[in-house]
């Protein structure tokens, strides 16, 4: 399957997704726990707490592996990041962080995602926030403009992290911080055998490993790279938090290429 065929998969998906939020018919994956990736517990990784702060929409709309918000250390007035930010929970979630003085952007290519996110946000309250149309590997922000980067299960979906992770460079300040939950793969599974273990819509076939992830955002001008495992999601297949600091421009080169694997579909 084509890059360009695996991210109209991955659009629809989300398409879906938000549609069905919005028809009131959960998350729209088909049967059982919908409102979880292949990989993912969705709202369940919220605290009670920060599920009290969003609209019910918004959480219904939780399709991710982790939650960034608890890792990512946001402070009052930093300007911060969400890459594929969908319904806008962590957008939300880091705008009441930040506070009036900070400011969250969420980049999403999903029509139906954005409409939902600006939706949600307006309920919820916060004025801070400003939703972006637009792909992770082409972020539409300028050089040096935010302190954080965050993102919860979608770099794994991209089919070139390489880009990914240079534009998190090229938009973070020096000094800026990445803190994102994503899907990684035990170092010694091969491309292949990540697709054997789930559909790369679903946030398995196309996950990075851990050595990957660490060479990719090195060569992105990043130090202090950590990637730690916290749960398993299929046999080698890990959720997992990945931290790292800004540093350098980013280099013109990038991580060891990974091949897209075909899917068999999210359900």
């Amino acid at each position: 399957m084509s890059a360009d065929a695996l991210r109209e998969q991955v659009r629809s998906r989300y398409a879906e997704a938000a549609r069905a939020v919005v028809e009131g018919q959960g998350c729209g994956c088909g049967s059982g726990s919908c409102c979880e990736t292949e990989a993912g517990f969705g709202e369940a990784l919220y605290s009670a707490d920060e599920r009290g702060e969003l609209p019910d929409a918004a959480a219904l709309a939780s399709l991710g592996c982790g939650n960034p918000t608890a890792v990512a250390d946001l402070h009052e007035g930093e300007t911060v990041l969400d890459l594929g930010s969908g319904g806008g929970i962590d957008v939300i979630l880091s705008a009441r962080r930040v506070g009036p003085g900070g400011t969250v952007y969420g980049v999403d290519m999903t029509d139906e995602m954005l409409a939902l996110a600006r939706r949600n946000a307006e309920e919820a309250g916060v004025r801070n926030v400003h939703f972006l149309k637009g792909v992770i590997e082409e972020l539409p922000l300028p050089a040096d403009s935010i302190d954080v980067v965050i993102s919860n299960c979608v770099i794994n979906l991209s089919t070139d992290k390489a880009a990914v992770l240079a534009e998190i460079g090229r938009v973070l300040r020096p000094g800026g911080r990445l803190g994102v939950s994503d899907v990684v793969a035990e170092d010694r599974l091969t491309p292949a055998a990540r697709a054997e273990r789930g559909s790369y819509v679903g946030c398995i076939a196309g996950a990075l490993s851990v050595s990957e992830y660490v060479a990719g955002l090195e060569a992105a001008g990043f130090e202090s790279v950590s990637v730690e495992l916290t749960h398993e999601v299929a046999d080698g297949m890990h959720g997992a938090i990945v931290k790292a600091t800004r540093t350098t421009r980013p280099a013109e080169h990038g991580l060891p290429a990974v091949q897209p694997a075909a899917s068999a579909g999210c359900c």
